[in-house]
């Protein structure tokens, strides 16, 4: 009785706290249940996850967000959320809402053009992650997670509605892999921390994987360089980690199911000047980009797959953690 008259105090406090996020969302359209692809809200479970699906929507000549009434795509977004969500799911509820991503083709234009299309699906992560809080969380620890565009949601999302302690306070880890951030950011925003090690709460875990010849990418362009941390070692510097620490490479299908799971498949280490994840024992040829996006080397599709067990050691760890700390506070 006293546990969950906690949880609804700080349910209470959460609610108060929205109105710093800035958005009324008492008309959200997350108030009806087919617009999330995951909705469990009736599972027990000691925390949530929060997941944004990475970018299915090709796009077209005259549309560069996807329709939430486009069923083909959304199929594609629930095949492409279930290849991650076996890494998060274990001991969570899990939380997925379907959003008018941006196009494939938005990643084409110009990076000056390309916002008002991302600050659209912005306003529906944002407009779920709200209603989600306001009418689930129920003072749960959060693990926010997504890739590739759902990764940079995330972080847009910390920025805007994390800097409330109460909220900031539920973070158990944000998962923001497939993008970049940069130590301006977070001198930008002081309530963002990085990953410094295997266990620290709070904070954001990012890599993108590239071969050891790639000097410029969508993701990173030359002359810039991002934050990461070595799925492998949880290191932050250039420290290599053997093919031996990987726990396995896991390539899922639609379903979620593991079809290949290849253990040792490959090492890793962090450029000091791009600040990559450089793969150095696996090949172009073998791991072709797959988009037009991005060119060749370029390693992107197969961030979690390449790293899948150690991620999903890693988010048992960080929520174990976290756990330890409330239980000691």
């Amino acid at each position: 009785m006293r546990k969950k008259s906690t949880a609804l105090f700080l349910a209470l406090i959460l609610i108060l706290s929205l109105a710093g996020c800035g958005t009324d969302n008492q008309d959200s359209i997350y108030a009806q249940p087919e617009n999330w692809a995951y909705l469990e809200s009736e599972k027990s479970a000691p925390a949530d996850v929060f997941f944004l699906c990475p970018t299915v929507y090709s796009g077209g000549e005259d549309s560069f967000n996807m329709p939430l009434d486009d069923e083909a795509a959304k199929s594609d977004f629930l095949g492409a959320t279930n290849m991650e969500k076996g890494i998060y799911e274990e001991n969570c509820r899990f939380f997925a809402p379907y959003y008018r991503q941006a196009g494939l083709n938005v990643y084409e234009l110009p990076a000056s053009e390309r916002e008002p299309y991302l600050a659209a699906a912005y306003e529906d992560a944002k407009d779920a992650f709200l209603y989600y809080l306001e009418h689930y969380n129920e003072g749960q620890p959060i693990i926010l997670a997504g890739f590739s565009q759902g990764a940079d949601l995330c972080i847009r999302l910390l920025k805007d509605c994390f800097a409330q302690e109460e909220v900031n306070d539920l973070l158990v880890a944000c998962y923001a892999i497939g993008w970049s951030i940069t130590q301006e950011e977070l001198t930008e925003y002081p309530h963002l921390r990085f990953a410094s090690g295997e266990d620290d709460t709070g904070v954001i875990i990012s890599f993108n994987s590239e071969a050891e010849e790639v000097t410029d990418s969508l993701l990173i362009p030359a002359g810039t360089r991002t934050l990461a941390i070595n799925p492998l070692n949880w290191t932050t510097d250039g420290t290599p980690a053997e093919k031996g620490e990987n726990l396995g490479a896991c390539f899922t299908d639609y379903g979620g199911t593991i079809v290949t799971e290849v253990p040792q498949l490959t090492g890793a280490y962090i450029d000091p000047v791009r600040g990559a994840l450089k793969v150095p024992d696996v090949s172009p040829e073998e791991y072709p980009p797959g988009l037009s996006i991005f060119s060749e080397g370029v390693y992107h599709l197969y961030d979690y797959q390449f790293f899948y067990r150690n991620l999903q050691e890693n988010v048992a760890v960080r929520l174990d953690a976290y756990l330890a700390q409330q239980a000691a506070a």
